[in-house]
């Protein structure tokens, strides 16, 4: 699978996000982030924790456990993640997803990128 984001979400800035093989792309809200992303490879997502978030799958495969529980999810499941509720995964390379984070400063953007 591929990245299926439009030019528009291209165009944002990007995320600083310390995974491998990510692309994201960050909408900056006043009190919030929007976040689309695409896995180029699979990644194992330690376990964390954080204030909400709400993702949707647009493409690909997910692995997550949430305070405890385990689910896959594929195209058009959407997950919950309360605050500060612990969370890991694991993800499928070709995974495009969108993340809404409760948080304005959950991440920065690259440098040399602005917003």
């Amino acid at each position: 699978m591929t990245n299926i984001f439009p030019e528009p979400i291209l165009r944002l800035p990007e995320a600083d996000i310390p995974l491998k093989g990510i692309s994201a792309y960050l909408s900056q809200g006043e009190n919030h982030q929007v976040i689309f992303m695409y896995f180029g490879e699979d990644v194992d997502l330690p376990e964390h924790s954080h204030k909400s978030q709400w993702g949707v799958v647009f493409e690909g495969k997910l692995d997550l456990t949430i305070g405890g529980v385990k689910k896959t999810y594929l195209k058009g499941d959407h997950y919950f993640i309360p605050e500060g509720v612990r969370h890991s995964g694991h993800i499928y390379a070709g995974l495009n997803v969108m993340d809404y984070f409760d948080q304005k400063d959950r991440y920065g953007i690259k440098p040399g990128q602005r917003l």
